[in-house]
């Protein structure tokens, strides 16, 4: 198959468009003919051997986490998918950015979504879910989303919205027309939240959720009173450190198929900001570099 690979960790400029062998799903798997793969943070610090204490990978390493395409072989004991189906879902940390993908969560991709937001909905929807799961009932609620723009806060703030929950989002200001289409209210971040939100919510937010690792938790645990009413999806060591939920991704078909659902509701429609071509991976991953990124960034294959 032909496939981006990394043979040594260092910058973009490692990555080569090169013939792979091809991956078999093993029990529980599937393996999807892929028609996009997502680009995550994950991806490039990977690459770049940032986490190479934390995660090692075996190199030559195939980048990418999340996919979307057709299932064209099927493993042991999985059962409620067939062959040809058109399925998203989650892999292992590398794999993805392929013609051939191993995934081990999975939903039937709803039509309402293109291959490109189908791929780039699998990481950000997953993180989004726990992230708002451990804050408990949203119905009537009001929460803040630091980070709302980009993968996972824009996720997050359309799936909360569709939970019932009054959304305020932080972005920068060039993004607050995006916002207010998700259905937030957006405000800017960094000094001075606290009296920009005692504005916007004058009976208090209730709730936050940190997708931007910004160094704001303090914040957020000042403004909603209680550090167990915030939880971060991105700022793991201060999360512990104040007492917040600290949550991390895990491959879960269930909830993909309820973002699936959301999708074929009308009411979860990923936003791609760019979509390159497989041979264009290392502009792909200087992109993702570069933060701020509007939503998703996806590879076509």
């Amino acid at each position: 198959m032909r496939a981006a690979r990394f043979h040594a960790y260092g910058a973009a400029e490692n990555l080569v468009i090169e013939q792979a062998p091809d991956p078999h799903p093993g029990p529980g798997e599937i393996r999807v003919r892929v028609a996009a793969a997502g680009v995550n943070p994950i991806d490039w610090k990977l690459r770049a051997g940032a986490l190479r204490q934390l995660i090692p990978v075996e190199l030559p390493a195939v980048p990418g986490r999340d996919a979307a395409g057709l299932v064209d072989e099927i493993g042991d004991g999985v059962r409620g998918v067939s062959i040809g189906d058109r399925v998203f879902g989650l892999g292992g940390v590398t794999g993805a950015t392929a013609e051939l993908a191993v995934l081990s969560a999975w939903a039937l991709a709803p039509d309402e979504w293109t291959d490109e937001q189908a791929a780039g909905a699998g990481l950000a929807s997953v993180t989004a879910m726990r992230g708002l799961n451990a804050l408990g009932p949203l119905g009537g609620r009001t929460l803040l989303v630091e980070g709302a723009a980009g993968g996972v806060g824009g996720a997050a703030v359309e799936i909360a919205v569709a939970r019932g929950a009054t959304v305020i989002g932080t972005g920068g200001e060039r993004n607050h027309g995006f916002l207010t289409s998700l259905g937030a209210i957006p405000t800017t971040y960094g000094p001075g939240l606290a009296r920009r939100l005692s504005v916007l919510a004058p009976y208090g937010v209730d709730l936050a959720l940190d997708t931007a690792a910004s160094g704001s938790l303090d914040d957020l645990v000042a403004i909603t009173g209680d550090p167990t009413r915030v939880a971060t999806v991105a700022d793991h060591a201060r999360g512990e450190r104040l007492g917040t939920h600290v949550v991390d991704a895990e491959n879960d078909s269930t909830l993909l198929a309820e973002a699936a659902d959301l999708g074929r509701q009308g009411r979860y429609a990923p936003y791609v900001e760019q979509a390159y071509p497989l041979d264009r991976i290392a502009d792909a991953h200087l992109h993702a570099e570069r933060g701020h990124t509007r939503g998703k960034i996806v590879i076509r294959l």
